[in-house]
Formats: structure tokens, C-alpha cells, sequence
């Protein structure tokens, strides 16, 4: 809790990932991947409850195992490769309401995909955006970006054309002005905003910068293999 706000940490973790199969429970530097989130939401100050929202009981005895509180398994038709995640926020606030007699003031999405938390990111992240409440509704991690706009490209037939060709085509990176990326350290949003507008990017949204080296997320072997060598790295682990 901070401020009187109530705050649930939501781990969304689908059984059926195709990129990577098994990927949220895949071991990495010593734990399954779906525990890394478990743990930060666990280690934050102002989280209450940290859910786990999967189809899979595999995936549940695990997040149990790991602190994380998992009442439900989420319904097949939440689960497929076309259901959004909004859908099973609602489902677990609903559940969490009707079953259990708990609403929530703040909604915390922490992706597995996204290990690369650093301790306190969620802490100061929730504490920079309900110290702003009264002008923002959200708060999203975003990362600067190598791969600036100005150079990406499109392929169009034979030819290969600028992807923002309403941008300055640069020579020079320094010379682009920054651009961010939205990882999955954390969407954290005012539950009934979140509710209202179907959407971690509110109209009122800011941001949390995070680290060069947390700029990475799994979504195949090789983001897998990559996240793994910087925990390594980073971290000091083996």
C-alpha cells in the first residue's frame, strides 16, 4: 500500500507460448523465468498481493512455490493466441472482487518475458506515479533505442524504402533525437482508468527510464539466451 492506494502486481503467463515453448517456466541462472517477476513483485514495499493469471497448472504449482498468489486458473477461452491481456486483468479484478472481497486502487502488469528488474524499479515507479496522480494515470518503462526510426527501413517489392520517411534521414546516431521503447519492467495504471480505457497507454501517461543493459525481453531462444548472458554479467550469476 502507499498513500492509502491498495496496489495489485499482475503476472500474466500464458501455458502455450509458441516462440519459446515452456518459456515462463524455462530455468534461468538458477530459478524458472516466471519466478524472477514473482520475486520482485514480492521484494516491493507497496505491492499487496502478487497474482499469477495462467491456464496451465504446471505454471501455477511453480508461481505458488515461488510466493505468488494463484487462486484461478484462467478460462481456455482468456488463454488462446488472440486473447488480450486487458481481458484477463478484468478477469482476475473481478475474481478478486467477487470471491474474494478485494479491490485494488493501482494495477501493476509485470511481464515474465521481462526479467531484467532491477530491485526497487517497481517501488519508485509506483512512487512517482501516485506522487503525480493528479496529472497522470499510467506510468510505463521505456528504454532508449539503437535502432533509431529514421533508419529503419521497409521492403516494397525490389525496393527499399524508409519506414518514417516523415523523419530527418540522418548519417550521424547522435544527431537523431532519442527514441523509447516500451519494456515490460512494469505498466502500472490507476485500476479504474485502466478499466475505463482498455489500455496501460492512458491519455494522461508518463515514464520510467530504465537501464541500457534491461533493455531485452524473451520472446524466442535467442532474447532467452541473451537475458540470460547479462543476468550473468550484470548480476554476478551463474
Amino acid at each position: 500500500m502507499i498513500n492509502g492506494k491498495k496496489i495489485l502486481a499482475l503476472i500474466p503467463a500464458r501455458g502455450g507460448s509458441k516462440g519459446l515453448p515452456r518459456k515462463n517456466i524455462l530455468p534461468i541462472c538458477g530459478k524458472p523465468l516466471i519466478a524472477w517477476s514473482v520475486d520482485k513483485g514480492l521484494k516491493s514495499k507497496h505491492v499487496d498481493t502478487v497474482l499469477v493469471t495462467t491456464d496451465s497448472q504446471e505454471i501455477a504449482d511453480i508461481a505458488k512455490a515461488a510466493g505468488a498468489h494463484v487462486p484461478f486458473l484462467r478460462p481456455a477461452e482468456l488463454a488462446t493466441d488472440k486473447s488480450s491481456t486487458y481481458d484477463a486483468i478484468r478477469h482476475a479484478l473481478t475474481f478478486l472482487q467477487e470471491k474474494e472481497d478485494k479491490t485494488f486502487d493501482y494495477v501493476v502488469l509485470l511481464e515474465p518475458t521481462s526479467p531484467l528488474r532491477e530491485d526497487d524499479d517497481i517501488d519508485r515507479m509506483l512512487e512517482q506515479l501516485v506522487g503525480n496522480a493528479a496529472d497522470f494515470d499510467s506510468i510505463i518503462s521505456v528504454g532508449e533505442v539503437d535502432e533509431h526510426p529514421s533508419i529503419v527501413r521497409r521492403l516494397n517489392g525490389p525496393n527499399l524504402e524508409p519506414f518514417c520517411p516523415e523523419l530527418q534521414q540522418t548519417t550521424r546516431r547522435q544527431d537523431n533525437e532519442p527514441a523509447y521503447f516500451p519494456y515490460g519492467v512494469a505498466y502500472i495504471a490507476k485500476t479504474d482508468v485502466l478499466l475505463a480505457e482498455n489500455t496501460f497507454y492512458t491519455k494522461r501517461c508518463t515514464h520510467f527510464k530504465i537501464k541500457q543493459y534491461q533493455n531485452y525481453e524473451i520472446d524466442d531462444i535467442y532474447g532467452f539466451l541473451c537475458v540470460e548472458s547479462i543476468m550473468k554479467h550484470e548480476w554476478n550469476l551463474k
